[in-house]
């Protein structure tokens, strides 16, 4: 797609717009909508894994499930916390990220004790390929357990047992590389974005 301005046409226009919060009146929407999207869609998948634990599905798909339930709510903590990652956040489009994420957290009530802030939770799926490959590079020996479990998270605990992937559906913890993420938390914090992204999305305005 052709640019319809010049990169430092778009760089004034972001440092112009900072001024002013980060997010234009009339933009509001379509951050309402994304933050509704990314919320539903995590709520959608944590409700496909409630049906599936009661079905006694596999632990392969238990599992799937609740990961892709934890990838939404990642997408979702970016529009409040974004990348401090790169040199752009040196400029005036990390300038207007921050701002526009410092309004969102306002709008919608968020301050850094939220469980959606936590960078593991967002940096275990972004290269989750070279983080396997930086694991396996620190963790040469001991117990190793490739295949997805249903178990107790304290088997994480274990100095010398490698977890790839485990769900302890009793506390409702899903352990991935020994990290382990408490997601009835992250579900609550989720379900309430939700719930004031679907007032929002009524008139359009944060």
């Amino acid at each position: 797609m052709k640019e319809k301005y010049s990169k430092e046409e778009i760089i004034s226009r972001a440092d112009r717009l900072s001024s002013f919060g980060g997010i234009q009146p009339h933009a509001e929407v379509f951050y309402i909508f994304s933050i509704l999207y990314s919320s539903d869609r995590c709520l959608e998948a944590f409700k496909r894994y409630d049906r599936m634990k009661k079905d006694n599905d596999s632990a392969s798909v238990l599992i799937s499930t609740v990961q892709e339930a934890i990838a939404h709510a990642a997408a979702l903590s970016r529009f409040f916390w974004p990348s401090e990652i790169g040199g752009k956040n040196t400029n005036e489009m990390g300038k207007l990220k921050r701002k526009r994420a410092e309004k969102l957290r306002e709008k919608f009530n968020l301050d850094d004790t939220s469980v959606l802030k936590n960078r593991n939770l967002r940096n275990a799926w972004e290269h989750f390929d070279e983080k396997l490959d930086y694991y396996l590079l620190q963790n040469d020996a001991g117990y190793f357990f490739p295949t997805p479990l249903i178990d107790d998270h304290t088997l994480a605990d274990d100095p010398v047992g490698k977890i790839f992937k485990l769900l302890d559906p009793v506390n409702e913890c899903f352990v991935l590389l020994n990290e382990k993420y408490f997601y009835n938390s992250i579900r609550e914090e989720v379900q309430k974005i939700y719930n004031k992204a679907s007032i929002k999305s009524k008139n359009g305005r944060l």
